[in-house]
């Protein structure tokens, strides 16, 4: 099976390196920069799990794309997802499946547009990784799981074929008979990490210390209920889960979006919080931090927008 990664960077990189240390058939659809920056280093996991360093890992630029590929894996962030596609889009034949592992749900109607439900997956992945200044992929926790299906819930033989290629890598490939209603439990949880986490600017150990852990509860169940509305309620095993993450003494977990606020960077605000907010169909019956946490994320697009511009 011919596998195209679509880029390199902190989760594709990761796991189109295990792939590889798995030897299977992988590729790496990547910039210039970043095709410079590998060929000079290779391709660098440090990870608790077993580092992994490959000289010279298979690399191809968009303009040399020529053939279909059987499976593209798409990482990118989600304001990026546009571009990204036009870079692999020679890449996509009719026997082609295109499994994406961005959050929330929107994509998928953007990736069925161009490429038809039947060429798409559900996917999502549970990991924390990021890249140093080198260009290293740094590995930060011992999760490490991708988990994908066909969103009717079918085992069809593309499926398991790709799950056949997972099986060996070192990491945690699942193939699920409900991936949808993964990745709303995942949304759900990642909007409530980001919304509460960028609002107060603080870790979920810090917020705990300041007696915020109700508002922590309050936003999880206010996501929690938007997921309800849209058929897949986070079952019990799930919720717990997630509001055990949220309301920790000490913990030190923050969203991936305070990290990018933090950096002064772009966020996924529209895709992770905005497009839950749009798809309530019933607001909440106080205040809704869900709305709060999503007009101060904005607030910080508003003002990086004109910084950048002044």
């Amino acid at each position: 099976m011919r596998i195209l990664v679509v880029g390199a960077g902190a989760i594709g990189g990761y796991f189109g390196g295990r792939l590889l240390q798995a030897n299977r058939d992988v590729t790496f659809l990547v910039r210039e920069r970043r095709a410079a920056q590998l060929r000079e280093t290779g391709l660098v996991i440090k990870s608790p799990i077993g580092d992994l360093h490959v000289p010279g890992p298979p690399l191809v630029l968009a303009a040399n794309l020529r053939q279909p590929f059987d499976l593209i894996l798409l990482s990118c962030k989600a304001y990026d997802l546009e571009s990204a596609i036009e870079s692999f889009a020679p890449a996509v034949g009719p026997g082609t499946t295109v499994l994406p592992l961005l959050n929330g749900m929107k994509h998928l109607d953007t990736l069925d547009a161009r490429f038809g439900a039947k060429a798409v997956l559900g996917g999502l992945c549970l990991i924390s990784t990021a890249l140093d200044k080198d260009g290293r992929i740094l590995h930060l926790n011992n999760t490490h799981g991708l988990t994908f299906g066909e969103r009717n819930g079918q085992r069809s033989e593309r499926a398991q074929a790709i799950f056949a290629q997972m099986s060996g890598a070192p990491f945690d490939g699942r193939l699920s008979d409900n991936i949808l209603q993964s990745m709303w439990e995942k949304w759900a949880f990642i909007a409530a990490a980001a919304g509460i986490t960028c609002l107060m600017r603080a870790t979920v150990g810090d917020i705990h210390a300041a007696g915020g852990t109700d508002s922590a509860r309050l936003i999880y169940e206010e996501c929690a209920q938007i997921a309800a509305e849209a058929g897949f309620p986070p079952g019990d095993p799930t919720r717990q889960v997630s509001l055990t993450s949220l309301t920790t003494a000490g913990s030190p977990l923050t969203a991936s979006m305070l990290r990018d606020i933090e950096g002064h960077g772009r966020t996924e605000v529209d895709q992770i919080l905005g497009d839950l907010l749009q798809r309530r169909k019933a607001p909440p019956a106080g205040f809704s931090i869900l709305a709060m946490a999503h007009l101060h994320v904005k607030a910080h697009e508003a003002r990086r927008k004109r910084e950048l511009n002044s």
